[in-house]
C-alpha cells in the first residue's frame, strides 16, 4: 500500500529517491521519509503529510549521499506522526529500514526485545525489524546478511523491505514476503521499488522478487537468495512500459487522463482478441474448448472496484454460458469455509495483481486443486505468477487511486471471456457471436461520445455536489454499475453514497428519500421488463420528492418526464450498457469531487494497491 524506493550507484541518491516517491504518490500515504549514507555516517529525514513537506525540509537543510532508501507510509500500526514515519532505526542507529506490509507477530518480538534491553521509539510493527537484526548481530551472526536472514526467519506476516547498514556503505538490501517489491537493473546502478513507475525513467529490466527472497544490491551486481541463504537465479524481465505513460499529458489530473484513455484501451482489447471473422480468440487463456464443455461451475473472487467487475462477470457469464457462477469478496472468501470442487474454474480479478485478500483466496483455491484464471493489468505481479492462465487487461499504468480504465477493461475482459465460453459450450450460435461482437465494437466510440458530454455532466455535479448523501439504483447488469458509481463518489468526493439493486429500495433505503436526496437511477432502455421496473422505481422516488438524476438512452422521453436531471448515453445492447453507463458515473463523481475541492488523484485514507489484509 505504501511506496518504497531504493538506489545504489554513483549518483546522489536524494533527488532519485524523491522523484521515485513522487511517482508512487498514487498509492496513498500519510507520511514520508528517506535515509542515505553520508560520509561514513547515515542520515534520515522524515515528515508527516505530503512529500512537499519533505521537499521543504530538504531545501532548508540540504542532504546528500548514496546509497539510499525512501518511503511513503500509509498508517497501519500507529497514527501518522514523525515518530511513526519510516525509515526506522535500530538502537545503535546503524540500521535503517523501510517496510510495506504487516509483521503479525511484532508484539511478541517487541516484548522479547524490550526484555533484552531494546528501547522502541514508535508504535509501529516495522521497528521490530531493525532491532531484531541488531539483536542477531549481537548474538553472533557472522555478518549483516546472516543477521538479516535470521531476523526474517522469525518474522511472520507480510513485508517488502529496503534496508541500509551503516557499516556497509555501498549496499542496499531488500526482502519480500507477501508484499510486492522489484529490483530495477540500470547501467552501473541498481534500484528497488514497490512498483515499476517509480524507477521507469532509469531502468528497462527488472527482477520480480518471489516470496521468501532477499536481494543484495551493489552498483554493479545483484545477488538474490532465499531465506536459507541459497542463491536464486532470476532471468531479468524487460519492461515495455513507456515513461510517458506515467505522466499527466496535459490533463488536470491522472484520473481525468485515464477516463479519456478508456476508448483506446477497450479498442486495443478488441483488436487483440477479435479475429477478422468476428470470432473471439483467447489463446492466452490456454483452456481448450473441451475443458469449457465439461465445466460446471465458476467462482470469481476479488475486492473493491474489481468486485463490481466480478459481479458484472457473474451476470454476463450466467446469461451467455449457461454455467453456475458465484462471486465473493476476497476478504470473506477464505474465512467462510467455502465449498469448492476440483472442477470449479476459479477467476481472480485484480488491477495490481498484488491485492492481499485476493491472493490469499487464490492460494486457497489452488489447495483445492482448482484451475485458476486471473484477470489482471500487471505482468509479473504475484497474481499472474500464481495463476494457471491470465487474461491481461492491457490498460497501462493507472495512477489515479480511484480506478476507471482498469475497471472498464475488466468489464470488456469479462464480455470477451463470456462470449468465448458461450461459443465453446454451444450456448450461443456463430451468428449471435457476430452480433455480440458488433455491439462490443461500438463501445469505444460510445465512450468517446460520453466524454464529449463532460460539460453537461459537470453542470449536474455542480448542482448536486453539496448534499450529505446520494443513492444509486440499478437493475440486472447495471446493479454492479450502481455499486461502482456510488463507490467512485465516496472515494473521491467524500460524499456518502450507497448503491442498491433498485428492487431492494423498498426494503429500507426508501426511508432515506426526501426532497434533498440525489437519487441516481440507471434506466437505459431495454426490451424486457427490467426497464419498466426501473421506471416504477423512479416513480416511487418521484412520489417522495427525491431529486432524480437519470442515466437514460438517447431520446428517452419517458425518463425525461420523471427525472430532475438526465444524462443521455448512446444506445447499445443491455448486456454491454454498463461499459458506457459507468463512464457517465465516473464523470459525475469526478466533477462532484472537483466542486468539493478534494484531492482527486490521492483521496484521503486510500491506497492504490491494498497489499495487507
Amino acid at each position: 500500500m505504501c511506496g518504497i524506493v531504493g538506489y545504489v550507484g554513483q549518483k546522489d541518491a536524494v533527488p532519485l529517491l524523491m522523484d521515485g516517491l513522487k511517482r508512487l504518490e498514487y498509492r496513498g500515504y500519510d507520511s514520508a521519509g528517506i535515509a542515505v549514507h553520508t560520509a561514513g555516517d547515515m542520515a534520515t529525514r522524515i515528515c508527516v503529510g505530503r512529500l512537499s513537506e519533505l521537499e521543504d525540509s530538504l531545501e532548508k537543510r540540504p542532504l546528500q549521499g548514496r546509497p539510499g532508501i525512501g518511503h511513503t507510509r500509509w498508517a497501519t500500526h500507529g497514527e501518522p506522526s514523525e515518530k511513526n514515519s519510516h525509515p526506522h532505526l535500530d538502537g545503535s542507529g546503524r540500521i535503517a529500514v523501510v517496510h510495506n506490509g504487516i509483521i503479525e507477530n511484532y508484539q511478541d518480538l517487541r516484548n522479547e526485545l524490550e526484555a533484552a534491553g531494546h528501547t522502541f521509539l514508535s508504535d509501529t510493527d516495522t521497528e521490530v525489524i531493525p532491532h531484531l537484526i541488531e539483536q542477531e548481530l549481537a548474538g553472533g551472526a557472522e555478518d549483516f546478511e546472516a543477521a538479516l536472514l535470521r531476523a526474517l526467519r522469525r518474522a511472520r506476516g507480510a513485508y517488502a523491505l529496503g534496508i541500509l547498514f551503516k557499516d556497509d556503505p555501498d549496499t542496499v538490501y531488500a526482502a519480500r514476503l507477501g508484499s510486492p517489491l522489484i529490483v530495477g537493473l540500470g547501467q552501473n546502478e541498481n534500484y528497488i521499488a514497490s512498483d515499476v513507475p517509480a524507477i521507469l525513467k532509469h531502468i528497462r529490466q527488472v527482477i520480480y522478487l518471489n516470496d521468501g527472497e532477499i536481494a543484495v544490491l551493489k552498483q554493479d551486481q545483484v545477488l538474490v537468495k532465499d531465506l536459507d541463504g541459497r542463491a536464486v537465479h532470476h532471468e531479468p524481465k524487460t519492461v515495455d512500459m513507456a515513461p510517458e505513460a506515467t505522466e499527466r499529458a496535459g490533463f488536470e489530473t491522472f484520473m481525468l487522463k485515464e477516463m479519456h484513455e478508456q476508448p483506446r484501451v477497450l479498442r486495443s482489447l478488441l483488436e487483440k482478441h477479435v479475429s477478422g471473422h468476428a470470432r473471439v480468440q483467447l489463446p492466452e487463456v490456454g483452456f481448450s474448448e473441451d475443458y469449457f464443455q465439461i465445466l460446471r461451475r465458476i467462482m470469481i473472487v476479488s475486492c473493491g472496484t474489481a468486485y463490481h467487475a466480478a459481479m458484472y462477470g457473474k451476470f454476463l457469464m450466467e446469461h451467455l454460458t449457461g454455467l453456475a457462477v458465484e462471486t465473493d469478496l476476497g476478504s470473506e472468501f477464505r474465512y467462510r469455509s467455502p465449498r469448492i470442487e476440483r472442477d470449479t474454474l476459479f477467476i481472480a480479478v485484480s488491477q495490481s495483481g498484488e491485492t492481499a485478500d485476493t491472493l490469499a483466496s487464490l492460494r486457497l483455491a489452488r489447495l483445492k486443486k482448482c484451475k485458476v484464471l486471473s484477470i489482471c493489468n500487471v505482468p509479473g505481479s504475484s497474481l499472474v505468477r500464481d495463476s494457471d492462465s491470465v487474461m491481461f487487461t492491457d490498460a497501462g499504468p493507472e495512477i489515479g487511486v480511484a480506478s476507471t480504465k482498469a475497471y472498464t477493461a475488466q468489464l470488456m475482459a469479462f464480455a470477451l471471456l463470456s462470449i468465448h465460453i458461450g461459443r465453446a459450450r454451444d450456448e450461443i450460435t456463430e451468428e449471435q457471436e457476430k452480433e455480440l461482437v458488433a455491439a462490443l465494437e461500438g463501445i469505444p466510440d460510445a465512450i468517446h461520445y460520453m466524454l464529449e458530454r463532460a460539460d453537461h455532466i459537470r453542470a449536474i455535479a455542480d448542482k448536486h455536489h453539496d448534499g450529505p448523501s446520494a443513492l444509486y439504483l440499478g437493475r440486472r447488469f447495471n446493479y454492479p454499475t450502481a455499486l461502482e458509481g456510488a463507490l467512485k463518489n465516496k472515494e473521491i468526493s467524500y460524499q456518502h453514497a450507497e448503491g442498491y439493486a433498485a428492487g431492494e429500495m423498498k426494503h429500507g433505503p426508501i426511508a432515506l428519500i426526501n426532497e434533498y436526496l440525489p437519487v441516481v437511477c440507471i434506466c437505459t432502455r431495454t426490451e424486457d421488463e427490467v426497464y419498466d421496473k426501473m421506471i416504477s422505481n423512479m416513480k416511487e422516488v418521484e412520489a417522495r420528492h427525491g431529486r432524480i438524476i437519470a442515466i437514460a438512452t438517447d431520446g428517452d422521453k419517458q425518463v425525461a418526464s420523471i427525472a430532475e436531471d438526465i444524462i443521455y448515453v448512446p444506445e447499445t445492447r443491455e448486456e454491454f450498457s454498463p461499459l458506457i453507463n459507468v463512464v457517465a458515473l465516473q464523470l459525475l463523481a469526478y466533477y462532484a469531487a472537483h466542486a468539493r475541492g478534494t484531492d482527486i488523484d490521492k483521496p484521503r485514507n486510500l491506497a492504490k494497491s491494498v497489499t495487507v489484509e
